[in-house]
């Protein structure tokens, strides 16, 4: 018999109300259950509004240590449905010391393990460096009752290395909790380039690794509360891509909306019989990946 899981992907607009947060992603995740899902994953951050959109030092009393609050929260529902689930949480790790951290908790609601998020970005909107440090963990899957889940977040998602590096520690699904999106003062077709690069850059992981792609955004807009920018509305398009990097399913940019889909782990195996990309990759020549640039 082939190896199949039913995925369960939450793309939802969060307020300022945490409780309710929590409360309307539990509904989700029933939800999902409810449609077969085995493994239910949310997106980035997913309790708060994104708050990096500004550097306040208030929004650290937002974050938790982990296990806490949150993580027993999620873990009851883990453990109620008999899922995988894969959350997204800010951790305080230390006073002064703070990560942007996924949280898989495995069928028995027992923390599987996390990561932390590696890559860390700071643009307008996107002030990550100043709350986050970077992770200390590397790319190591995690291992769960329904397989070796990669889990990376959102930034991480631009870069091949870490997709590389998932894969090559037997990664068997590739999954990004995310928080992106539009600017409104960027025109319609720089929207698009946007977007189009976002789903690209993730299905070719898929391709140049034989395996699936799970990512989860939010949606919706959410106002800077700075007042320095027009706020980000976050483009959805939450989707499960397989090994080929063909499309499985896809949800719009403008409304919440939950995706189930169904993987075939055997298709990773027929896909890198016939494209063995990882056989033919030249590791005598790659030394000069680790610097930062070749001059």
């Amino acid at each position: 018999m082939e190896r199949k899981l039913t995925v369960g992907l939450v793309q939802l607009s969060i307020s300022g109300d945490i409780e309710r947060n929590r409360e309307r992603l539990k509904e989700n995740i029933a939800g999902c259950v409810q449609r077969g899902a085995k493994l239910v994953v949310l997106q980035e951050l997913h309790d708060t509004p994104y708050f990096c959109q500004t550097e306040n030092p208030d929004n650290f009393d937002l974050a938790e240590e982990i296990p806490g609050k949150s993580t027993k929260f999620y873990a009851k529902i883990a453990h109620k449905h008999n899922i995988v689930l894969v959350t997204s949480l800010f951790e305080k790790r230390a006073s002064g010391l703070y990560h942007n951290t996924a949280v898989v908790f495995d069928s028995d609601g027992s923390i599987a393990g996390k990561y932390r998020k590696m890559h860390i970005p700071d643009d307008p909107a996107y002030y990550e460096k100043f709350y986050f440090a970077p992770g200390d963990m590397g790319f190591r899957p995690i291992e769960t009752s329904v397989g070796k889940l990669g889990v990376l977040i959102c930034w991480d998602q631009w870069y091949p290395e870490a997709a590389r590096l998932m894969a090559l520690a037997g990664a068997e699904i590739l999954i990004y909790p995310t928080a992106i999106g539009w600017e409104s003062t960027d025109t319609e077709a720089e929207k698009d380039r946007q977007l189009k690069a976002w789903v690209i850059s993730q299905r070719a992981h898929a391709i140049a690794n034989g395996i699936h792609v799970v990512s989860v955004n939010r949606v919706g807009y959410e106002a800077d509360t700075s007042g320095v920018t027009n706020g980000i509305q976050f483009w959805g398009n939450s989707f499960v891509a397989g090994p080929q990097g063909e499309m499985l399913i896809t949800a719009p940019n403008d409304r919440e909306k939950n995706l189930i889909a169904e993987i075939e782990f055997d298709r990773v195996e027929r896909v890198r019989r016939m494209w063995p990309f990882l056989r033919d990759r030249r590791i005598d020549a790659f030394d000069d990946i680790v610097k930062r640039y070749i001059d």
